[in-house]
């Protein structure tokens, strides 16, 4: 298939998946299996294109990142309250530690569950964690109702859901989402925290998978990894936008349907 659609495509499901409650990750191993782009290159290739994705929340919430950048360079001027300064640096520690260790410690038992058999099952269980979330958050006010009003326990409290995350499949958005909002976040505030919280995260684990595969970049493969780069930043920007905008109207349920539905087509014609 010509590299300029697989480039294209998989570059388009990254960023629309990224960000979204569906996991980015068995949507990436569905398209390279449906697409034929498996192996060492396409391995590199779906951790270079994250690149993308994470440059488009940090313009997007450019004027967040200046004031934590601010916080670490000037941490006496800006030891402030809320998701700025130093305290806003605090608290994305508290909830990238718990993944990036657990991450650390089994990081090749988790490359062993990258399989559409794993995906299948994770996307239909992380569906039935977001109903049930809902359920629950529908019974309760929340009390965290804008990012700067975020708590170090509800920091690490996160964090520990995204461990969930770790099970290709399961969605860290999902599991940062489902935590906050079972921890009192609005729903909406979560998210945010989210697309935040996601930045570190990806950089470090984007950052490590780099520096332990880098004998597997190959030159020839530049124009390709730059294409799906650039169409991963276009569609991720497209899709925290538009989320954000969505979860005004609705719940997490959609998504939990669609990921039911997707959950036994993944089985029935991707399972061998």
């Amino acid at each position: 298939m010509n590299w300029w659609i697989i480039a294209f495509v998989m570059g388009a499901v990254e960023g629309l998946t990224e960000f979204l409650p569906v996991s980015s990750t068995g949507h990436l191993i569905i398209a390279g299996h449906l697409l034929g782009f498996t192996g060492s290159t396409a391995s590199v290739f779906e951790v270079a294109i994250q690149l993308g994705a994470i440059m488009a929340v940090v313009v997007l919430y450019k004027e967040r990142f200046r004031s934590l950048l601010y916080g670490f360079l000037r941490p006496k001027s800006h030891a402030v309250s809320g998701l700025h300064g130093l305290h806003g640096i605090w608290l994305l520690v508290l909830t990238t530690l718990p993944p990036s260790v657990a991450g650390l410690l089994f990081h090749s038992h988790i490359k062993t569950l990258f399989s559409p058999l794993v995906v299948a099952f994770a996307l239909a269980g992380g569906a039935i964690c977001m109903l049930l979330v809902e359920e629950l958050a529908a019974r309760r006010s929340a009390r965290v109702l804008s990012l700067d009003t975020i708590t170090p326990r509800l920091a690490v409290g996160i964090g520990c859901c995204q461990c969930l995350a770790l099970c290709p499949g399961f969605s860290r958005s999902a599991a940062t989402i489902m935590g906050g909002m079972l921890l009192g976040a609005r729903r909406d505030v979560a998210a945010e925290y989210s697309f935040i919280a996601a930045v570190p995260l990806m950089v470090a684990a984007t950052g490590y998978d780099v520096i332990k595969h880098w004998t597997l970049f190959n030159a020839a493969d530049l124009p390709l990894f730059a294409v799906g780069t650039f169409f991963s930043f276009l569609f991720a920007w497209l899709a925290v936008k538009g989320f954000i905008a969505l979860l005004a109207k609705l719940t997490l349920r959609p998504f939990a349907w669609y990921r039911l539905l997707l959950a036994p087509l993944v089985y029935l014609f991707l399972v061998n």
